[in-house]
């Protein structure tokens, strides 16, 4: 209350006197007593809950840079983004994981075109739930170094300057990351921020591939299904079976009940004139699912 009340007396005089008063000792005393309860706060801020904080943060970061800018717009070409915001995606992606785009995409595409059937590079249904849960980086990364899927899948999607002097230069975007966040918070609680960040961004992904064909709701006739607790957490991702439905929709939810939160940003971004929704309605490739 004795802050707030030096707060109230300072603007008193401010709108007496205008900006140009000079602070009074009561001022500064007010501005002395706010700093100390400040400090005091941050002090009883547990900095290993700050890092998990920070840690889950930038996971969420990296989720909807993947669902916005890899999936939607790089693989899909459902929304396109201004050139501003769409270097603000390819910076983030490239500083929280590391992705290289064009491989990012192959691999997706190649996805779609062998859906849980022999060539799909991370189907549950063909190696297991759990291998695709906890390995699917690697099956990622070992479908997109293959010599054939990227040339095949991504003839669309030929690197630029950009792409050959930093963005594909995938371990170095991390370090990057990892050291802003020792610098921000200290290295122990960096690395920890760090560790947090990897941990989820990796589980969610694999359980987009891994519970999004595997067990869930279904609006339409094909392999995967609808998860509303994934979408959540993954800017939409969890809505499978209508993605699968529709690829080329920027939007996930289709159904009464459905949220999908990059719809959400999208929605906003082309209200700021800072991207552009492909088409107005989804484009369906798979039939209803009869009720």
């Amino acid at each position: 209350m004795r802050v707030l009340a030096f707060a109230l007396k300072g603007y008193n005089d401010w709108a007496k006197h205008g900006p140009g008063a000079s602070l009074k000792g009561s001022h500064v005393e007010m501005l002395v007593s706010l700093d100390g309860h400040f400090r005091c706060y941050r002090a009883r801020v547990s900095p290993i809950l700050l890092a998990l904080i920070v840690g889950l943060v930038v996971c969420q970061v990296g989720i909807f840079c993947t669902t916005l800018y890899l999936h939607r717009s790089v693989a899909h070409r459902a929304v396109t983004y201004s050139p501003v915001v769409r270097f603000s995606f390819r910076l983030l992606i490239w500083l929280s994981t590391g992705i290289q785009p064009r491989q990012w995409a192959a691999v997706h595409r190649r996805h779609h075109a062998f859906t849980d059937v022999e060539g799909d590079p991370h189907s549950p249904l063909l190696l297991g739930f759990w291998k695709v849960q906890i390995e699917n980086a690697l099956l990622y990364r070992r479908t997109a170094r293959d010599g054939t899927t990227v040339e095949k899948y991504a003839k669309d999607l030929q690197p630029d300057k950009l792409d050959k002097y930093v963005f594909s230069h995938g371990y170095f975007g991390p370090a990057i990351g990892i050291a802003i966040l020792c610098v921000s918070l200290g290295w122990q609680y960096g690395l920890l921020a760090a560790g947090v960040h990897v941990v989820s961004y990796l589980m969610l992904n694999g359980a987009v591939n891994a519970v999004g064909h595997w067990k869930g709701k279904k609006s339409y006739v094909n392999t995967a299904f609808n998860v509303q607790w994934l979408a959540w957490l993954t800017g939409g991702e969890g809505l499978h079976n209508n993605h699968h439905a529709a690829p080329t929709s920027a939007r996930l939810s289709h159904q009464h009940g459905e949220r999908d939160p990059g719809w959400w940003v999208i929605h906003l971004l082309t209200a700021l004139h800072g991207a552009k929704v492909r088409l107005d309605a989804p484009h369906l490739v798979s039939e209803v699912l009869a009720s």
